[in-house]
């Protein structure tokens, strides 16, 4: 295991450096000026030199590569051209709001995946029904269920908030997690816990949706190919139950592929989290990047993608290791 564990984290550590290569040369190859965007349009050229040479922008590009990697290995991101602070206190003032809502959207997929794999691979009547759920669900793009969502809880039904995380009419105390979910428990605010969980449900459903799906198709050709084994029908043949069979022998061996798109998926949950939370209004990381675009605000930017992708990376590298304790032969490659 510790071999495995050795390679993961090499693995890990080149592919952050690749990304951190990927997003300076996408930074560099933009035609938009940051210099320009800092003081303004109406700036003469000789104001917009100065600031490029400010900040560096008029080096050779081997030489801002360098000092990129730098700030970078420093943790100092620079400072956003938008909101004037530095970009890390930004990402720490936006990044819980997103953390929280991947953490719960995730856990719903999971849920839903595997509760839906589990039935699709049961051979109960119900399993058709879910196979039409699946079918259809796997249709509808991300944008349309949360539209659809709102015209139904919020403005037909008026039972579910449209935006934010949180009633204004509630006093916020700050807490040592900023998860609205766990603070609010902390500090023992049951009010502030229900109203957060109201704002957090067609959000996370609409981000959980696709992922549930892809994870419930995964497991269930996972589990049809283990049943089909030798110690399956023995298990059977003792006179278990399917559902016993399925959860105490068929499961664990099924769960490697299905880890994998777990993996995945968490991926695309953190791209769909840009356009979940402009829909929603939902104060994280994907609205703060969506406001940074438009002001051309590179150091934003380039922190945001650098955060989300590290996220994305660290959870493949949990996934990874899940693998390996989940399936020996994967240890002994």
């Amino acid at each position: 295991m510790s071999t495995v564990l050795t390679r993961r984290v090499l693995a890990l550590v080149a592919v952050l450096l690749g990304l951190s290569v990927i997003v300076f040369a996408l930074q560099a190859l933009i035609p938009a000026d940051p210099a320009r965007a800092i003081v303004g349009a109406s700036a003469s050229p000789a104001v917009v030199d100065a600031k490029a040479h400010e900040l560096g922008y008029d080096k050779p590009l081997p030489a801002q590569f360098t000092a990129f990697m730098g700030r970078m290995a420093q943790g100092d991101l620079q400072e956003s051209l938008r909101t004037r602070n530095p970009v890390a206190d930004d990402l720490r003032t936006f990044a819980p709001a997103t953390l929280e809502l991947a953490l719960v959207s995730a856990a719903l997929a999971a849920f839903l995946g595997v509760g839906l794999g589990m039935l699709l691979a049961s051979g109960l009547r119900a399993a058709k029904v879910a196979r039409l759920v699946l079918i259809g669900g796997a249709s509808v793009p991300g944008f349309l269920v949360a539209l659809l969502a709102i015209l139904l809880f919020y403005s037909a039904l008026g039972i579910l908030p449209a935006s934010g995380r949180v009633d204004d009419k509630f006093i916020i105390e700050d807490g040592p997690t900023r998860l609205l979910l766990v603070d609010s428990l902390i500090h023992l605010q049951p009010n502030v816990f229900f109203d957060a969980v109201k704002h957090l449900i067609m959000p996370a459903f609409t981000l959980a949706l696709v992922p549930a799906l892809a994870i419930a198709r995964t497991l269930d050709s996972s589990l049809n190919q283990v049943m089909r084994e030798d110690y399956v029908r023995t298990a059977r043949s003792k006179g278990l139950r399917e559902r016993t069979v399925i959860v105490r022998h068929a499961l664990r061996n099924a769960a490697g592929p299905t880890l994998t798109m777990g993996g995945l998926q968490f991926g695309l949950l953190l791209g769909g989290i840009v356009v979940v939370e402009q829909i929603f209004a939902w104060p994280g990381l994907g609205l703060y990047l969506d406001q940074s675009i438009g002001y051309s605000d590179f150091p934003a930017i380039t922190g945001t993608t650098i955060l989300l992708g590290t996220a994305y990376v660290l959870v493949n590298f949990l996934v990874d290791l899940a693998q390996a304790w989940a399936d020996p032969r994967i240890r002994a490659i």
